[in-house]
């Protein structure tokens, strides 16, 4: 029978490694896909996601189940890479330095994802909206792109935001609408040129269901 996260938390508690890679296993793509969102950079990211785990390892005696394991698990992703970007601002803009688009940045998960099987043209246009949303993200603030990522593409509720982020649920709510909004500026060059198509897809939003 498969263990709930609280099982395998309290199994890891008690020194259990393998109930640790469990939780690896199951959690690590949603990890990277947070940090690649955030520093735009797949080394960066893979980096950051393995360091969030450590944390975890380091800190799960301290976890006492006041919110689920993944909502704990995001806001050490988040404030890791947070750390990271503060570091490293002085020596590179992570906002708006294009030269942190990578010949691997393939890896980063569609926003937009359809796991069907595409005509031709229906995946160049797939392709094509993706490659603009993640362009546009990487034209907000870290905030925004985290708040975005957190609840479009990861699915949380404002309250799982709120505390992975660590703050006030109007917090949330606003940062959310100006990230919305700053989205929609940011894409709205690329779409006024794009045709209905792209336009039509853009507007159905970037959201996926969580698995």
């Amino acid at each position: 029978m498969e263990l709930t996260d609280q099982e395998l938390v309290a199994r890891c508690q008690r020194g259990d490694h393998r109930a640790f890679r469990v939780l690896v296993d199951k959690y690590q793509r949603r990890a990277y896909g947070i940090a690649i969102g955030i520093l735009r950079n797949p080394d960066d990211a893979r980096d950051a996601a393995q360091e969030a785990f450590i944390k975890v390892f380091r800190n799960v005696d301290g976890f006492k189940g006041d919110s689920s394991f993944y909502t704990w698990l995001y806001r050490i992703v988040v404030n890791v890479c947070i750390d990271h970007i503060r570091k490293h601002r002085k020596a590179r803009n992570v906002e708006y330095d294009d030269t942190f688009r990578r010949s691997d940045e393939a890896e980063v998960m569609p926003l937009s994802g359809n796991t069907r099987p595409m005509q031709p043209g229906v995946a160049h246009e797939t392709k094509e909206l993706n490659g603009v949303l993640q362009e546009a993200l990487g034209r907000l603030s870290e905030n925004h792109r985290t708040i975005i990522l957190l609840r479009e593409v990861e699915g949380l509720s404002y309250e799982e935001i709120a505390e992975v982020m660590e703050c006030h649920l109007g917090t949330v709510m606003s940062r959310l609408h100006h990230a919305r909004k700053n989205l929609q500026l940011a894409l709205k060059p690329y779409l006024e040129g794009a045709g209905s198509g792209l336009a039509e897809r853009a507007g159905q939003g970037v959201r996926k269901e969580r698995s």
